[in-house]
């Protein structure tokens, strides 16, 4: 046997994994598989680009809990004979999708500069063509199993409102917990890209369970949340905003929190608030305790 048919077969086990975890109802295991083949696109930029697409849409579908299922299992199983047969096939792709262009994603500083370029740009007429790809995948996780005594936190992200809201492409927000010294004190999670915008707001509605029992975090955490879009000229993805929630805001029910401009202060010690508009993150806390 060949070593590019092993390959092949490899592949082939790891979307048939994936699909079957999906089926079986387990989610982040079934992501797992999904993204591999988001990394392998770039070899087979037309097809794989495509099947890529396709998982990406099953991923977000998975972690968007509220939602309708956008692409079904039903349809992701189509694919397997493209994926079993990846290297011979040539016939027309069964879903009416674009391969999604990689992006890059940067630190705070280098942010600022090419937003500064950016800013030249529009003021002498320069800049490339702007080009809109298609939604990115979050990377929510499900809720930690229960523990007696302890507490578990759902956060719903509701809305967020903006005053150019309608102009974010590809919108999403990064959930983090830091301690005082902005140290992970959980595994960071995106949110997938939110599906409705309305007037000066942008709707995700989307759940994400915080990774670790309240009792069991440091005094002076914070929850961090932090709006991001796409920026097609630079073609990459900024954060526009933050916001934060603190352990003493932790409470059963609907809460609206201040926003914040970049770039995002995880020590919580120089904030500039963003608009002196009524303009907020609005969330709804869900406690669990056994």
């Amino acid at each position: 046997m060949s070593d590019v048919t092993k390959t092949v077969q490899k592949w082939h086990a790891s979307f048939k994994k994936g699909t079957d975890f999906d089926s079986w109802g387990q989610l982040v295991e079934a992501i797992d598989e999904y993204q591999i083949f988001v990394l392998l696109k770039c070899i087979f930029q037309k097809t794989l680009g495509k099947f890529a697409t396709c998982l990406e849409m099953r991923s977000a579908a998975l972690q968007c809990t509220q939602s309708q299922e956008e692409f079904k299992l039903e349809d992701l199983k189509k694919l397997e004979p493209i994926i079993k047969n990846i290297l011979t096939y040539n016939k027309d792709f069964p879903f009416d999708v674009q391969p999604v262009p990689l992006r890059k994603i940067l630190a705070p500083g280098e942010e600022e500069n090419l937003e500064l370029e950016e800013e030249l740009d529009a003021a002498t007429g320069a800049g490339s063509t702007p080009s809109f790809p298609s939604r990115v995948p979050g990377t929510l996780l499900p809720r930690l199993p229960s523990e007696p005594g302890m507490t578990l936190l759902t956060l719903t992200i509701e809305k967020i409102g903006l005053k150019d809201a309608g102009q974010c492409i590809d919108p999403y927000i990064t959930v983090s917990v830091k301690d005082l010294n902005g140290i992970d004190l959980n595994p960071v999670q995106d949110t997938a890209v939110a599906t409705r915008k309305e007037d000066t707001y942008i709707h995700f509605s989307v759940d994400v369970e915080i990774q670790k029992h309240l009792e069991k975090l440091p005094k002076g955490a914070a929850i961090f949340f932090e709006f991001k879009h796409y920026k097609p000229k630079k073609r990459f993805t900024s954060t526009k905003c933050f916001a934060f929630m603190e352990m003493d805001e932790i409470r059963p029910g609907p809460i609206v929190i201040e926003l914040y401009k970049k770039p995002t202060d995880f020590k919580r010690k120089k904030l500039n608030l963003l608009t002196k508009k009524p303009l907020y993150l609005h969330l709804n806390q869900t406690l669990h305790k056994d």
